[in-house]
């Protein structure tokens, strides 16, 4: 019995479930037991903070092992929500392209780069931004992967868990190659444009992780990234004609 077993009936809800729909299914389902777990934590926690206020002779243990408590249910609820959230790309419940090209440019505005999104060449790449400032250009893609995958380099090869992420990179590295030729060509001014990758959802194994000519990070650190990434001394000037060559050659996806 193929993805199954004769001595367990299956679940028709997971039957045709994506993972991403199971992970969903599965959150909703252990609600109860996450509630049962934080009234559990908070519990134990006004005992023990009544019982340091009672140990320390403070005013009013009582009030202060409730208020601990309290403060250890929110910060698990807290906690409990964010994880969530993190799968919010990954369940297609939000546009990773969007949150990134938002955080890039609140990071990057103020110090005279341009962000343009969903920009090909035509007839062959495409990606989500196209960053071009004062200390270079970049191309920046979005991925999604599910929370339990570790993304990280050994032997200078990129692996999504056990999976290769040599053609990701490729298809980045590539891209990148052909928007620096055709920019610069169309510009007049030479320029070599550096991939990035942005992952949400996943660990990466580091706050960043490069193989195989593209460097990978979480969406709060992009910003940061490019900025100390500088690798060219573009002027104002040459920022403008750039970023209005690239407006006009770039086919805009929708």
């Amino acid at each position: 019995m193929p993805n199954g077993s004769i001595y367990v009936p299956q679940d028709d809800k997971f039957k045709w479930g994506t993972p991403s729909v199971m992970y969903e299914l599965r959150w909703r389902e252990t609600r109860s037991e996450r509630r049962r777990r934080r009234h559990f934590m908070a519990g134990a926690g006004v005992i023990l903070f009544t019982a340091l206020a009672l140990y320390r002779a403070f005013p009013l243990p009582f009030l202060i092992g409730l208020l601990g408590g309290g403060a250890v249910w929110v910060v698990d609820a807290f906690i409990s929500w964010r994880m969530f959230e993190a799968t919010a790309v990954w369940r297609g419940k939000r546009s990773g392209a969007t949150r990134t090209g938002r955080l890039l440019r609140r990071g990057l505005g103020k110090h005279g780069y341009r962000v343009l999104d969903g920009r090909a060449v035509p007839g062959k790449a495409s990606i989500d931004h196209l960053v071009i400032g004062p200390g270079g250009v970049w191309i920046i893609d979005n991925e999604a992967w599910p929370p339990d995958t570790h993304i990280a380099a050994y032997g200078g090869k990129l692996f999504f868990g056990e999976r290769s992420g040599t053609s990701v990179a490729k298809g980045l590295v590539d891209a990148a190659a052909a928007m620096g030729e055709l920019l610069s060509r169309e510009s007049g001014i030479p320029v070599e444009i550096t991939p990035l990758l942005v992952v949400h959802g996943g660990h990466v194994k580091a706050p960043f992780v490069t193989a195989e000519g593209l460097t990978l990070f979480l969406p709060r650190k992009a910003a940061r990234w490019i900025i100390g990434d500088a690798h060219a001394g573009l002027g104002e000037e040459e920022v403008e004609v750039l970023a209005r060559t690239a407006a006009r050659i770039l086919r805009r996806m929708p």
